[in-house]
């Protein structure tokens, strides 16, 4: 029987949960009652098969050796199951259903305490079919919440949620308050499983208010004694020691020890979670003593013996929380509890890992992780989360019947009136719709084709721009040195110089050859940039080798200008980038940095780590820059071509093109200068990584 209050559903396990909540058979009976009631049963069954007046043909005799057997349900599991079958048996015999049903539920309480929900299931679910079939409501909703405990214990709680609404309407159909009461404060305990604190709220309140309506004191500290669990995971340890506190007066007052366990060890737990470890050991002894002197049940110990394991290692006696620790961890395996595995390989990980035995410490966080992996799946939280407002719903639905058969009674007599109006409305509506279905398509094509042209407008004024800036650096900036270059050697092959005199000019047409190639190199880079025809394709790639090879192709130049170049990188640093890209940038900013460093000048290059990028600079103590000029240098549409200290002159493409190419790595430009003092322009590129990420 199930119909009493038997769903605690905040202990942090669910199969303490479980357990406390079934235990309690009879509300407002102390458990020294429950002993009481027992060896009256025992002897009764006694005397009758002593004086021979046993008849297993007799109802009255099969249901009195099934209470016998409830009544053993955690006190000596052994003699549940025997006496079990015996009223199964008796059951079978004379087709006696109801004995059928009793028999098979003490059975699948047998193997449910075991933790064998294979053999377990299967029994509960045959004594339902049958309690359907003989239309005992009361068989029915106790073996409901039974299934739907077992679903929640195994970690099912959508399936779970199913049969508790399933019992909230054959309850509510009875007039069954007490079973009501149940059902929502267990649909509770599902969502505070989910750490769903409000929902869960929400829930009570519900309960509460039925539990007002059976005014049973010892059922409203059953309540309280849940919330306080519930407060307790949510960290509102004030409300939490309201609620225990007054459920343990009650509990006291009425003896009711198989609860008031349970509220002590809610109490350890409260002062557990703040680190009171003394007041905590000391609410877990009080709940030990009577679990102890009272249960004969495993599953009731895990969860206090992992308070305690967890209690001893607060308090630093590491040996005592191995041992209790351990004692959970065997009885979790034995009834195969995968809460309590989780919860006490936790806790043996974090002791062995204090202690420093690591191979012990790996093997129980694997342990912890796999189990915690397989218990709480995605898919049971979603589930839960659809059928969230079926209980509402469900809750209201004879109201809202109610309700509009009023409303359709009092509409009846204008429904013909309606129809009328609703046809005339649709088919000028429908005349509406397809008028505007019509502009639409009109209106679409209109606008595909006025953004086709202003698109098309657009790429033939960048294509216009591009070739007008084209052809303005190939006939200002290219033109004017390859024409003195010509112009040399044209004197010299027509005798207007000498030989030697050629030669002095050698240095001169050096410079200008290496201008001319690096132009042309920005001008290339930076013309197929424009017309999309550069792929990115980074990968592994050395940025000392690529500042290393720029300081010595760009050597001579800041060497005749008595420039001085210094190299600052960390050892060996390693990026995710296109190489030719980023040497273009690092190129160009190296050449903008001699450009416009005066003599005896200083450049020093960096890079630092910073997070998963690399930040270089390149820091020179050249004429810096206004706060115009960096506002508008990397902008697209700068034309601005800025001649160095020695008159050097560029395309102006250098810094618009390092933008572009940085940006194409994932990275960043910007920079920070100050007139006549010296600029610096940073970029960040992706660091390397064991897996690697495409740029965009």
């Amino acid at each position: 029987m199930l119909s009493e209050k038997n769903f605690i559903p905040h202990c942090k396990s669910s199969l303490a949960k479980l357990v406390l909540c079934v235990f309690t058979l009879c509300l407002s009976i102390p458990m020294l009652a429950q002993t009481s009631k027992r060896d009256s049963l025992a002897f009764k069954f006694q005397r009758l098969e002593s004086t021979n007046r046993f008849n297993p043909k007799d109802t009255s005799h099969i249901n009195l050796l099934a209470r016998l057997a409830f009544s053993y349900r955690y006190l000596d599991t052994d003699s549940l199951f025997s006496i079990g079958e015996k009223v199964l048996k008796y059951s079978k015999d004379i087709d006696y259903a109801y004995g059928e049903i009793k028999g098979l539920d003490a059975l699948g309480n047998y193997y449910y305490s075991k933790g064998n929900r294979e053999k377990s299931m299967p029994l509960f679910k045959e004594a339902l079919e049958l309690a359907q079939e003989i239309e005992s409501i009361e068989c029915e909703v106790s073996l409901i919440n039974t299934l739907a405990q077992n679903y929640s214990f195994e970690g099912n709680y959508a399936e779970a949620l199913n049969w508790n609404l399933k019992g909230i309407d054959l309850a509510r159909e009875a007039g069954n308050q007490q079973m009501l009461s149940i059902l929502n404060e267990n649909i509770a305990g599902l969502y505070a499983d989910q750490k769903d604190f409000k929902n869960a709220l929400m829930f009570y309140d519900t309960v509460q208010k039925i539990n007002r309506r059976l005014g049973n004191e010892v059922i409203d500290a059953e309540t309280y004694s849940n919330m306080a669990s519930l407060y307790k995971d949510a960290k509102d340890y004030k409300s939490a020691m309201f609620n225990i506190n007054r459920s343990i007066n009650t509990f006291e007052k009425n003896k009711i020890y198989d609860w008031l366990a349970y509220a002590y060890q809610v109490k350890g737990d409260i002062y557990l979670n703040q680190k009171k470890y003394k007041w905590a050991l000391y609410w877990f002894d009080q709940s030990n003593m009577l679990f102890k002197h009272q249960i004969e049940d495993d599953r009731i110990k895990i969860e206090l013996m992992n308070g305690m394991a967890k209690v001893y290692f607060g308090l630093e006696k590491d040996s005592l929380s191995l041992k209790y620790a351990e004692e959970g961890l065997t009885l979790s395996k034995k009834i195969k509890s995968l809460q309590g595995q989780i919860d006490c390989s936790e806790t043996l990980y974090k002791v062995h890992k204090k202690n420093g035995n690591n191979p012990d410490a790996l093997a129980y966080l694997e342990t912890f992780k796999t189990l915690s992996d397989s218990l709480f799946m995605d898919k049971n939280k979603q589930s839960l989360s659809l059928l969230e407002t079926k209980l509402h719903y469900e809750q209201e639905k004879q109201e809202l019947i109610e309700a509009n058969e009023a409303a359709l009674a009092k509409q009846r007599n204008y429904i013909y009136f309606s129809i009328i109006i609703l046809f005339i409305l649709s088919i000028i509506l429908f005349v509406i719709r397809r008028s505007e279905n019509i502009q639409k398509k009109l209106n679409k094509k209109l606008k595909d084709k006025s953004e086709a042209v202003i698109q098309r407008e657009a790429q033939l004024h960048e294509i216009n721009k591009t070739n007008t800036k084209l052809f303005s650096i190939i006939g200002h900036d290219l033109r004017g040195p390859i024409g003195g270059l010509q112009g040399i050697l044209k004197m010299f092959t027509d005798g207007d110089i000498s030989t030697k005199e050629l030669i002095s000019f050698i240095p001169k047409l050096k410079t200008d050859v290496e201008n001319i190639s690096f132009t042309l190199n920005n001008l290339l880079s930076w013309g197929l940039n424009q017309l999309n025809g550069v792929v990115t394709k980074p990968k592994r790639v050395s940025l000392s080798y690529l500042v290393g090879n720029n300081i010595r192709l760009l050597s001579e130049i800041a060497k005749s200008k008595s420039i001085k170049i210094i190299n600052q990188l960390p050892e060996n640093p390693r990026i995710w980038a296109d190489n030719n890209q980023i040497d273009i940038v690092i190129r160009n900013l190296l050449s903008n940095a001699i450009k416009f460093t005066p003599e005896n000048g200083l450049i020093t290059i960096e890079a630092k780590e910073k997070s998963d990028m690399w930040q270089v600079s390149v820091r020179d103590t050249g004429i810096g820059m206004t706060a115009e000029m960096q506002r508008s240098i990397f902008k697209d549409s700068s034309n601005i071509t800025t001649y160095g200290t020695n008159n050097e002159k560029g395309t102006g493409l250098g810094l618009s093109l390092c933008k572009e190419m940085v940006h194409k790595n994932n990275g960043e430009i910007w920079v920070e200068s100050v007139p006549r003092k010296g600029t610096t322009f940073y970029f960040t590129v992706p660091r390397a990584q064991n897996r690697y990420q495409k740029a965009s």
